[in-house]
């Protein structure tokens, strides 16, 4: 209980959020000196940043700050609930298009809301439509002199009655990576490197990590919640830590923070409202 008031705590006063796009970075960077370069990410439930209200859910988008150097700042524009198609289709690629920079990286991760075929304002084939709209973002960020970089889905937390792990997105991951191969485009597997990490933790400690919370721990949650797609502050921060860790193309790595394996929960920032979404 004491961990989740400093959360709410820090949440309240916290909200690193500055103007539409929702850039966030370590409290007073914005006041040091302007970002030399900007991490834009375009993805899914998965990455966004979440508000106030949502404590102590968070996206990976939403740690990425917490292990790069105050030079560089991330424009958080992943949504829940979209995929490529639909991403690109209620224009949010169109908005990020118009603000990055040369030499700004672009985060393309989706995946998750692609696999839902039966939506036909979401749903794409692996090895069709969902290269198809991928390339829509390499090809707007390289005409921008911006460098886009691939991210496979993060995996859900999926395990047999035996507890063994097992894949759960399909051909979408190696779809993305044919199309990173095919294009000369930088990828990050988060697809493997989390699907060992929750391999190597097992059934429980994973609940650490994903929206788990037994009923009267936080007041967010009042009657609890086992959400084994979403995480919590702890599975957050060590998601954003595999992607900085294996983004060596990203400006900006904060190596003293990627080798700290004690960063604290409440070390993320939560805004008044999801910047995505207002």
């Amino acid at each position: 209980m004491e961990l989740d008031r400093r959360m709410l705590l820090r949440a309240a006063l916290g909200g690193a959020v500055a103007g539409g796009l929702g850039i966030t970075g370590p409290a007073g960077a914005a006041e040091r000196r302007p970002p030399r370069h900007t991490i834009f990410v375009a993805g899914d439930s998965t990455a966004a940043t979440y508000a106030v209200a949502d404590v102590p859910r968070a996206g990976w988008g939403q740690a990425l700050p917490l292990f790069l150097r105050p030079e560089v700042a991330v424009v958080n524009e992943a949504l829940s609930g979209a995929s490529s198609k639909s991403f690109a289709d209620l224009g949010r690629l169109d908005r990020i298009l118009a603000a990055i920079r040369p030499g700004d990286v672009l985060l393309v991760s989706f995946g998750h809301n692609d696999e839902k075929v039966e939506d036909p304002a979401r749903g794409t084939e692996p090895w069709t439509t969902f290269q198809e709209y991928l390339r829509r973002y390499l090809d707007g960020a390289r005409a921008r002199r911006a460098r886009p970089v691939l991210v496979t889905p993060v995996e859900r937390r999926r395990f047999t009655a035996e507890g063994v792990p097992y894949l759960s997105h399909g051909e979408y991951p190696a779809a993305m990576r044919a199309l990173a191969e095919d294009t000369g485009t930088p990828l990050i597997d988060l697809t493997a490197l989390s699907f060992a990490r929750w391999g190597a933790l097992g059934p429980e400690a994973t609940k650490t990590h994903f929206l788990w919370l037994d009923p009267g721990v936080s007041p967010n949650y009042p009657a609890g919640v086992a959400d084994n797609t979403h995480f919590q502050a702890h599975g957050a921060i060590e998601v954003a830590r595999l992607v900085v860790a294996a983004g060596r193309m990203l400006p900006g790595r904060d190596h003293r923070a990627l080798c700290d394996p004690a960063i604290p929960d409440d070390s993320l920032v939560w805004p008044p409202t999801r910047p995505a979404e207002s």
